[in-house]
């Protein structure tokens, strides 16, 4: 039977003393020898949410979950019919840059994938392929990994477009801004946003926006996508319109086959 004790580390490794949980927290194989499948959970320091390992439990806020799944589904929607890209959320990414360790994006955009798989850790070795777009959505407890280390770490890693949702909000209030990051050179450009305030999103041809404390996806002519569920049956409705207009499509094949059949067979008697 496995037993699970909860052991923060020392305080020079943990988040403030009053929360070690605040970022989140891992389960550790710890066995004694009472216990040989004993499990410890230890609070996550800022590193690890930098640099997440598989199973990780990464805190984060309501609005930030309702902002991710939006724009995954957006993305995806938009992108991985054509089979343009695939979309990952919350996947792990392993890099083929010596010494940079892997990372775990809010959502990433990544062209040349033939398949989607289970991906836990997306491996670009392996798989031959890597972002050409990542969102990060800011938390105010962990922002400086977003707003300072992953710019210069996801130029590193070649990723075209790295944009950031940051929350300048304090407790429960949420005050977004967009930042944009162009890959030039092999480093980051802060890019400006356009008139509208807007960030374009180069692969997906969309406009990522503000719209009061939530973001907003638009299309080339300027029609906002909805919310998170209105995208998902979008998607279906669509998704089902094509098996239809295929059905149809193969119907009327097979009705004229059917019909040059009878043709050649009428030729024939005569």
């Amino acid at each position: 039977m496995t037993h699970i004790t909860v052991h923060p580390p020392p305080a020079s490794d943990t988040p403030p003393v009053d929360d070690p949980f605040r970022y989140g927290w891992r389960f550790v194989p710890r066995p004694t020898p009472d216990d040989p499948h004993h499990f410890e959970q230890v609070p996550l320091t800022l590193e690890d949410v930098l640099h997440p390992e598989v199973g990780d439990f990464i805190v984060h806020s309501d609005r930030h979950e309702t902002d991710r799944m939006y724009l995954t589904a957006v993305l995806r929607a938009r992108l991985e019919e054509s089979g343009a890209a695939v979309v990952l959320s919350d996947v792990r990414i392993a890099w083929d840059v010596p010494d940079l360790r892997p990372h775990g994006p809010d959502v990433m955009v990544i062209p040349g994938v033939r398949e989607r798989q289970n991906w836990s850790t997306f491996e670009v070795a392996v798989e031959g392929a890597r972002p050409a777009l990542i969102i990060e959505i800011t938390s105010p407890e962990t922002r400086e990994n977003d707003l300072e280390r992953k710019v210069e770490h996801y130029a590193r890693a070649g990723v075209a477009q790295y944009v950031i949702v940051d929350d300048l909000g304090r407790g429960r209030e949420r005050r977004l801004r967009l930042l944009d990051y162009r890959l030039e050179a092999g480093e980051y450009r802060l890019s400006p946003l356009d008139a509208t305030g807007r960030v374009h999103l180069a692969i997906a041809n969309l406009w990522l926006g503000i719209e009061g404390d939530h973001v907003v996806c638009y299309d080339e002519r300027g029609m906002a996508f909805g919310d998170y569920a209105t995208v998902v049956r979008q998607a279906a409705e669509a998704e089902e319109q094509a098996r239809r207009e295929a059905a149809a499509r193969a119907a009327a094949e097979e009705r004229l086959r059917a019909l040059e059949e009878e043709l050649r067979r009428l030729r024939g008697e005569e």
